[in-house]
């Protein structure tokens, strides 16, 4: 008599690649936990029971984000964004971006404090929850991008390079309601390193 095994989930949450402590405190560990192990790893969960049996079935989470609507689409896409969103930051940054990134930035917007003024703008206009994009188009020119609930850059055909989470779950515990200073605590924990290796991949 056989028995048969439950299939392995499509897809499996990413460890932080920073301990639960180290943003702090511009991202407390109680937030990290809460953002990282129930919201971030219920979207992994939520999709796996998604595409279990559909379409999407064995699908790389790029192309479900690319092609799929509804419920799905929504999973796969905050997959998506979360790990973007922490793979960005650093208990140690580097604190400016440089090279070829420096320079777009300065092309577009003047210097470096005139894109932070306008993504921290963004963010906090931004209504109800969603995120904040720096993307790239297939020039290499840079703007910012606001999507609403878990709207996703390469939908519309650009590379995201840096991400903002104005979802209240980001922030609220650290901050309640004064978004726009969560926003701007996030500056000194994003690592330009990270952003620019996306940039230099996305002229490549």
């Amino acid at each position: 008599m056989t028995q048969n095994t439950p299939a392995a989930p499509a897809f499996t949450a990413k460890e932080l690649p920073y301990a639960y402590d180290a943003l702090a405190p511009q991202i407390s560990e109680e937030t990290l936990r809460f953002h990282h192990d129930k919201h971030y790893a219920g979207y992994v969960a939520k999709l796996n029971e998604l595409v279990a049996g559909s379409p999407y079935a064995g699908r790389p989470l790029e192309e479900i984000v690319a092609a799929a609507d509804g419920p799905i689409y929504n999973n796969a896409a905050q997959m998506w964004n979360h790990e973007f969103y922490f793979d960005q930051f650093s208990p140690a940054p580097q604190q400016r971006p440089e090279g070829a990134l420096l320079a777009a930035i300065e092309r577009k917007f003047g210097s470096v404090e005139e894109f932070e003024r306008q993504m921290d703008k963004a963010s906090v206009g931004l209504f109800g929850s969603g995120w904040t994009w720096l993307v790239a188009d297939k020039t290499g020119e840079l703007s910012i991008l606001s999507t609403p609930n878990a709207g996703n850059p390469l939908r519309e055909g650009f590379t995201p390079l840096l991400c903002v989470d104005v979802w209240e779950h980001a922030y609220y515990i650290d901050f309640r309601n004064r978004r726009a200073d969560a926003v701007a605590a996030l500056w000194d924990r994003i690592d330009w390193r990270v952003v620019g290796q996306r940039y230099d991949e996305a002229c490549n």
